[in-house]
């Protein structure tokens, strides 16, 4: 019985050439090809709007809280107000600052200096935890972005050899002949960059509101340390 890339190239005129039979009739690598790419895409646009969706609602809470946090409410109520919830972005370095602020006044730290120094590094650390929460599987857009039309063109190569290998066989060059198999083949370019230009766009854009972010919680920390510090000055 011939395999399947030999039927596609000696079907005759008029032969079915819809992407489903297409996908029936490829060579089994170019399958896996073909299923590959297209869970790949389908990935890659739930990470795209789970991440829209993400990043609209962070900047939302950062919007609220900096409402609250500039309003003349005392450090100790807001404080109170976000402790014991899962709090935001931004509310979650203040709280994390907070909370060893009063750890180390609770148990008599003597060095304003090494207050400073411990209340910094827990809002560098908070804010690094932060980032990579909204970075993650950002990773993963870019090498969509980068290796699916390699992949794709894999399936082409790999399809379009079979088919001239069964032609070959065949001894026959006629176009009608040829373009089943031809079509097969360049169906797998034709995903890998389905999945690829969507990714790499998404993966720009995602990057860049991860970074203002990020930039907008850096920019918080530094103005809230400066308070801190200037309260650590006070009671010491």
């Amino acid at each position: 019985m011939p395999d399947s890339v030999t039927e596609v190239i000696l079907a005759a005129p008029g032969s079915d050439l819809s992407l489903m039979a297409l996908f029936v009739q490829a060579h089994i690598v170019v399958k896996i090809v073909i299923v590959g790419l297209l869970l790949a895409s389908v990935w890659t646009w739930a990470i795209i709007i789970n991440k829209t969706f993400l990043y609209r609602r962070v900047r939302r809470q950062m919007d609220r809280f900096e409402t609250a946090f500039w309003s003349g409410r005392s450090l100790e109520d807001l404080y109170a107000t976000v402790k014991g919830r899962n709090p935001g972005t931004m509310a979650a370095v203040f709280a994390a600052a907070m909370r060893e602020w009063k750890r180390s006044f609770e148990t008599g730290a003597s060095s304003p200096l090494g207050l400073q120094n411990r209340i910094d590094k827990v809002l560098d650390v908070t804010i690094g935890r932060e980032t990579e929460r909204l970075e993650r599987r950002l990773l993963f857009l870019a090498t969509v972005g980068s290796a699916a039309p390699f992949v794709g063109l894999f399936g082409t190569v790999w399809g379009i050899m079979t088919s001239f290998q069964a032609i070959a066989t065949s001894k026959n060059t006629a176009l009608a002949v040829v373009a089943p198999g031809i079509a097969e083949a360049l169906l797998a370019t034709a995903l890998g960059l389905l999945a690829a230009i969507p990714a790499v766009v998404a993966f720009n854009k995602l990057s860049s509101d991860a970074a203002k972010i990020s930039n907008r919680l850096e920019g918080f920390a530094d103005e809230f340390s400066a308070i801190l510090s200037r309260q650590i000055d006070e009671r010491v």
